[in-house]
């Protein structure tokens, strides 16, 4: 399996204020390069914080486009997921998965969502490795990793993140804002994961840097 890392944060790597203000930080013709992307890959994944917070479709709602849509994969390890929320009532018509640690909820089952129990670590967290073999076994092999920060830190980590399609909007947020990628606990510079940067483009006001894995 593939996995492309999306990140859409303002030039100091924030995706939000510290009170969680996030939309929108970059530019429309950002937002609808994103849909694009969603359109070359199997399935699009967030963690629950992201959805809960945001409420997302997740699909790919260019004008004029009349392809497949991804998949939705959800990182639920406690199933929060609301029946109500866009993804679990959309579930029977866009294919909708939750990667859980628990038992499959049954109420999410009936509406179509589709369980995987993989097993927890750390903090009740699904082992992301499991995850990706999980999911290249439902026959989804190109995964598009949009957020939150704490999922990116994750991939990252584990050492699972391809390629990284980074928009960067012309603002500055501070500190105190919430970052695009959480903490990776490196010790040195020689830890870091390292990417070569392939392609820089202008679109609108924002710039899109296109990242390859060394």
């Amino acid at each position: 399996m593939s996995v492309t890392l999306k990140l859409a944060t303002s030039l100091d790597g924030r995706i939000a204020t510290a009170s969680g203000q996030s939309r929108w930080i970059t530019g429309q013709p950002a937002r609808e390069q994103v849909h694009r992307l969603r359109a070359e890959h199997d399935a699009v994944l967030v963690g629950v914080e992201t959805a809960l917070a945001d409420d997302p479709e997740l699909t790919v709602r260019t004008p004029g486009y009349n392809g497949p849509q991804p998949a939705r994969v959800v990182l639920d390890s406690r199933q929060r997921l609301s029946p109500e929320c866009k993804l679990v009532a959309t579930a029977r018509e866009t294919p909708t998965y939750v990667v859980a640690t628990t038992e499959p909820d049954p109420a999410l089952v009936e509406l179509g969502v589709r369980v995987l129990h993989v097993r927890a670590v750390g903090e009740d967290r699904p082992e992301l490795k499991t995850v990706v073999e999980t999911l290249a076994a439902e026959g989804l092999q190109r995964l598009f990793v949009e957020g939150g920060g704490q999922v990116a830190a994750s991939f990252l980590r584990c050492g699972l993140v391809d390629a990284i399609e980074w928009f960067r909007a012309p603002i500055v947020i501070g500190g105190e804002g919430r970052p695009g990628v959480g903490a990776l606990a490196i010790a040195g510079l020689s830890d870091a994961p390292h990417f070569r940067r392939v392609e820089v483009r202008e679109v609108g006001d924002d710039l899109w840097e296109r990242y390859e894995r060394i």
